[in-house]
């Protein structure tokens, strides 16, 4: 791909990531003129919504995914997952937005193609918790991540990020290890 055609791409992404942030039912033709492309251009990198669409959730969930090395670098295991688990909560409240356009042609696929990468750094996650200690070792990623799914699932109203902080801290409370015993 030529050089200004990719900044085209990259422009476009960044402008309806913003777009689709602040109305999941954004246009093609704002998102165009806000990127300062034409639709032809628009429609020769993104053939239709989906397109864009899927591309803007590739390349948020590789961002996400990306982040936990970092995250772990510099915070303590613990508060780096606390981080991150916000990160996945702000990611999935958008995303969850977006679920009607994503889901007719593409949710099996996207599930298939992100479920692993997910995993894989929730348990990187994990395992740095356990291995210093702040973290009761019966908890594996796939049920953090099915305990943690209803931060993006939530009523959207004034009150979520404050609401969805609270609800995070009890989850990470029942995380640590003088928990390790409670029942099943």
């Amino acid at each position: 791909m030529r050089s200004d055609a990719e900044q085209n791409r990259t422009r476009i992404l960044e402008v309806a990531r913003t777009a689709l942030r602040a109305s999941s039912a954004a246009s093609l033709q704002s998102i165009a003129k806000a990127a300062g492309v034409g639709q032809g251009t628009l429609y020769r990198h993104f053939p239709n919504r989906e397109a864009l669409l899927l591309a803007v959730y590739r390349h948020d969930l590789g961002e996400l995914i990306d982040a936990a090395p970092a995250l772990l670098d510099q915070h303590p295991p613990f508060e780096a997952l606390r981080h991150w688990l916000h990160r996945l909560a702000l990611y999935g409240r958008i995303k969850h937005g977006l679920a009607d356009a994503l889901q007719a042609a593409t949710r099996a696929d996207l599930a298939s193609e992100h479920y692993g990468p997910v995993i894989a750094v929730i348990t990187l996650l994990l395992e740095s918790c356990k291995q210093a200690g702040e973290m009761r070792t019966d908890v594996d990623a796939e049920e953090l991540l099915l305990l943690v799914s209803f931060l993006w699932r939530a009523e959207a109203d004034e009150d979520w990020d404050a609401r969805s902080r609270h609800l995070l801290t009890l989850v990470m409370d029942g995380l640590r290890p003088q928990h390790q015993h409670s029942g099943s």
